[in-house]
């Protein structure tokens, strides 16, 4: 018998009692349409139960770790799960540090580079000249000098650390290695017009705000200037704005009364000097609240001009580059780069750069081989996209060499052009030849041509899903009458009537003169009123050119962002934007919070009869407020558990067991539901029960008809993909009434779309052109690409070979362009289907 993953009846979240086996040693596809349980079997059951397994192997206690609902589950392997989530947000972390490629340049930059003295011009090679051998460690280098041998000055001998911008050594003493300098937006914080305790300073807030309220004013009593937190700030004079803005502690203040010394409890810190320091413990960390409030100012650093080091490491060169223009080259650039550094080595020593030119190249092949090759070295991790993200982690997995390992991957074609997806593939099947099982949640046909085995979870979402629906290669989906995937490809093999293109309204917008980034376009159109879809291949400049620059036209500028001009804007009402940034990172938003639905259910069930004879209001029945929330786990229904080395753990609360409010709140029910039963509910359960409310049947019937029936009310946001992200805003979208020309503007809507559920999605865009609107999304489906109105191609390549156009027009005449990478894959869709 083969050997393989045995499971037994698995009845987690929506899975119906589900018993299969998994082939070991196997590239694997997990497909169905989306919401119908192949994150929850591969997730929640098999991931979780690999966790929880590991744990008791090692003799730890693994009762913080909630079994999954299955019988049982035999044959499983230790478990690496790769998801799209982008956890890392420090600034300093780049594409170069968490692959360590940089490591390697550092070092070849402190043992080769050569650089010019500031006083003659001469060259210096700082460690062969000097000793004609290489050293093995910085400390050999640490505090020595060489003289140059044109005039003899002292030059200081760089190590490793001086080419780090994580190290004092190295880092542009300007802007601590960050690249940019930051100031404060006292016009964003600070609003005169408000008392403080009305909002007057924008960064205190909540329980913060009252403890620095009751500073203040003991500040104020103890040095006899007073201080009225309910007067507006416009009225504040001098020595209450130095308080507030500076502290107590700063010169500024203490001018005012330079002989009183501040005792305990007035000990103001200033929120000015309160921003600076917290974001000084954040190292300006992209996406915090600073920076989302628009607290700081950012600009480039005037002193190293964004390159993070001092001027001395910038000035070093090796094979006639320095390290800055290494970090700002693509990775393809960079794999040839380091390919051709062996003629630069003399041969003694050859032995110890040997091991690191030999690996570099490899790991850089392997970035280049799952599509990232347009990527630099510098490009900061937190500006990853998700599929970015999981690809680079899969390059340093693929070189751990790790073998009887269990891989679980969620979606890595997510952003990849058809043109990409043949690397990728030949990546995870290395995994897999390495002695590995590799179990991939996926929607591309390619994936699943390549699969040694499919299996196809449905027949639809969520109540409707939770089976498996076919198994097998490919071909035998298409002879499966119950396979959700093989019905769709055998529908799609069935000649269609060919699609009557729309010619527009009349109206165009022209871009003239683009150019931002690598984007350099001399002019191109499309039309007004149609379906347009820009494509090409991964980095080629897409998002850029749709987000950077028809995005922030705006028609009463004479100067447009990124480009010359923009023609045809004074045609548009509004701008629509979907994009695939996170909709939250707070755990308390969940789908009821952000579609403003739980509003709707609060005054729904403060209502009832029985709520008004309790005296519960609808404050009562917020998870967000003390009253009616269980105050053990604050209305989250779990409690997080610290697990130490491993990520932390959220476990059922156990006074409410879950349920987020106290008993005499859930004892309220509306048609035999307590409102934490209606969270718990999904969108699609919901429906039958909130149809007298016609305002919430209308947008609960569009999140069904954007294929979001699935999810629950009460889901985090945090676990939704970009893609349900934009699509929840889009069902939002559709479910107002704008008489506006109104131009939206899309970014990879299909992804984590199953292609029966991509039909869907096209109908409602559909409906939006329609209806005398402009859409335009950025893609790699195929299946949207082929029934766009019009289609503009960028490439040729991603990063520094991209941003070009290639091919302006409908699907058929982007077919016949043989430069076009997409066009190569659209004659094929359009000759022969999927």
């Amino acid at each position: 018998m083969k050997e393989s993953i045995r499971i037994k009846g698995a009845r987690e979240n929506n899975l119906k009692n589900v018993s299969l086996s998994i082939p070991k040693y196997k590239l694997v596809v997990l497909t169905g349409p989306s919401g119908s349980g192949k994150s929850t079997l591969a997730m929640d059951t098999l991931q979780r139960e690999c966790h929880r397994q590991f744990m008791e192997s090692m003799g730890m206690s693994s009762d913080s770790i909630r079994k999954p609902k299955v019988e049982s589950i035999e044959g499983l392997s230790p478990s690496i799960s790769v998801g799209q989530h982008v956890t890392n947000r420090n600034p300093r972390s780049t594409v170069g540090t968490v692959t360590d490629i940089y490591t390697y340049v550092r070092f070849i930059f402190s043992r080769l580079g050569v650089r010019k003295c500031p006083s003659c011009s001469g060259s210096i090679s700082p460690v062969f000249e000097q000793t004609g051998v290489l050293a093995e460690d910085d400390e050999d280098m640490h505090h020595q000098a060489v003289n140059c041998p044109h005039c003899k000055e002292e030059l200081e001998l760089l190590g490793m650390s001086h080419f780090s911008f994580n190290k004092p050594e190295g880092a542009c003493e300007a802007c601590s290695g960050l690249g940019h300098v930051a100031s404060i937006n006292e016009s964003a914080v600070f609003n005169p017009d408000l008392s403080l305790r009305d909002g007057g300073v924008a960064s205190l807030n909540g329980v913060h705000r009252d403890i620095q309220i009751r500073i203040l004013v003991a500040a104020g009593k103890h040095y006899g200037c007073g201080f009225d937190p309910d007067q507006p700030l416009k009225e504040y004079s001098e020595v209450q704005r130095d308080m507030l803005y500076y502290g107590v502690e700063s010169e500024a203040f203490k001018a005012h009364y330079p002989d009183v010394k501040p005792v305990q409890g007035t000990k103001f810190e200033g929120v000015i000097p309160g921003l600076w320091r917290r974001y000084k413990e954040k190292e300006g960390e992209a996406g915090s609240f600073e920076k989302d409030g628009g607290f700081f100012h950012e600009q480039l650093c005037p002193a190293c001009l964004g390159a993070r080091l001092k001027k001395e490491s910038r000035l070093v060169q090796v094979a006639g580059a320095s390290i800055t223009d290494v970090s700002e080259w693509s990775l393809g650039a960079v794999h040839e780069w380091a390919m051709g550094l062996e003629a630069a080595i003399p041969p003694e020593g050859l032995h110890v750069l040997e091991p690191i030119l030999n690996d570099m190249p490899i790991r850089l092949k392997r970035l280049i081989d799952v599509g990232l090759s347009y990527l630099s070295l510098n490009r900061q991790a937190v500006t990853l996209s998700g599929g970015e993200a999981q690809r680079l982690r899969l390059a340093s997995l693929l070189g751990s060499g790790l073998t009887g390992v269990l891989y679980i991957l969620d979606e890595p074609t997510t952003g990849l052009h058809p043109r990409d997806t043949a690397g990728l593939i030949q990546v995870l099947q290395q995994l897999r030849d390495l002695g590995n099982t590799v179990l991939v949640i996926e929607h591309d046909f390619a994936m699943m041509r390549a699969a040694d085995h499919i299996i196809d979870i449905g027949p639809g979402a969520g109540i409707n899903g939770g089976a498996v629906v076919g198994e097998g290669r490919l071909e035998d989906l298409l002879l499966s009458e119950c396979s959700v995937t093989g019905a769709f490809l055998r529908k799609e093999k069935t000649p269609a009537p060919l699609r009557i293109r729309r010619k527009g309204n009349g109206q165009h917008i022209t871009i003239r003169g683009a150019n931002v980034r690598n984007v350099t376009i001399p002019e191109v159109s499309f039309p007004l009123g149609s379906f347009v879809s820009v494509t090409g291949v991964s980095g080629s400049g897409k998002s850029t050119f749709v987000f950077d620059i028809v995005a922030k036209g705006d028609p009463s500028r004479s100067d447009q962002p990124g480009c010359a001009a923009i023609n045809g804007l004074e045609h548009i009402g509004n701008i629509v934007i979907f994009d695939q940034a996170p909709m939250g990172r707070m755990q308390r938003s969940n789908v009821a919070t952000y579609t403003d639905v739980f509003t709707h259910l609060r005054q729904l069930f403060a209502s009832l009869p029985e709520s008004k004879q309790r005296k519960l209001t609808s404050k009562h029945f917020s998870f967000n407020t003390p009253g009616g929330r269980c105050e053990t786990c604050q209305g989250l229904g779990v409690l997080t558990v610290d697990m130490n080395f491993l990520p932390d753990l959220e476990v059922k609360c156990h006074d409410c067991k879950g349920k987020r409010f106290t008993e005499e709140v859930l004892q309220i029910k509306y048609d035999g539901f307590s409102i934490s039963d209606l969270l718990n509910l999904s969108v699609q359960e919901s429906l039958p029960i909130l149809t007298s409310d016609k305002k919430l049947a209308s947008l609960i019937a569009m999140l069904c008809e954007v294929g979001l029936g699935y999810l629950k009310w009460g889901q985090s946001v945090k676990t939704l993909s970009g893609g349900e992200g934009q699509r929840i805003r889009l069902a939002k979208e559709l479910n107002k009434n704008s008489k506006l020309h109104t131009l939206y503007l899309l970014d990879e809507p299909s992804t984590g779309l199953h292609p029966s559920d991509i039909k869907q999605l096209q109908s409602l865009l559909d409906k939006l052109v329609d209806s005398g609107n402009t859409v335009v999304v950025v893609e790699h489906s195929l299946e949207i690409i082929r029934e766009s109105d019009w289609v503009i191609d960028i490439g040729p390549e991603g990063g520094a070979a991209g941003g070009r156009l290639m091919a302006a027009g409908t699907p058929e005449q982007v077919a016949e362009v043989p430069d076009s990478y997409t066009g190569v894959f659209l004659k094929r869709i359009l000759a022969e289907g999927l």
